[in-house]
């Protein structure tokens, strides 16, 4: 079962953010903690790390897209299997 990336939030008072650029695409094998996406609020420009080790299967917001709510889905992972 996919997991799902949410917008995280950075400080309390964070709403929302901008999802600058994805770092990765659909089929890419990401491990945990990897850079995927590009985020920028107004106070500061981070990235958006891979909560799991496996294989990114959807974005579900594009590239550019601004004013993206905290917890809004913006991908899904499919988590590798454990040996």
């Amino acid at each position: 079962m996919p997991i799902e990336i949410a917008m995280p939030s950075y400080s309390e008072s964070m709403e929302a953010a901008d999802l600058i650029g994805w770092l990765v695409s659909p089929g890419d094998f990401v491990k945990k903690g990897d850079p995927i996406a590009e985020i920028e609020t107004d106070k500061a420009t981070g990235e958006l790390e891979s909560p799991s080790s496996g294989t990114l299967v959807e974005i579900c917001v594009p590239e550019g897209s601004q004013g993206v709510k905290v917890g809004t889905v913006v991908a899904r992972l499919e988590p590798a299997e454990a040996p």
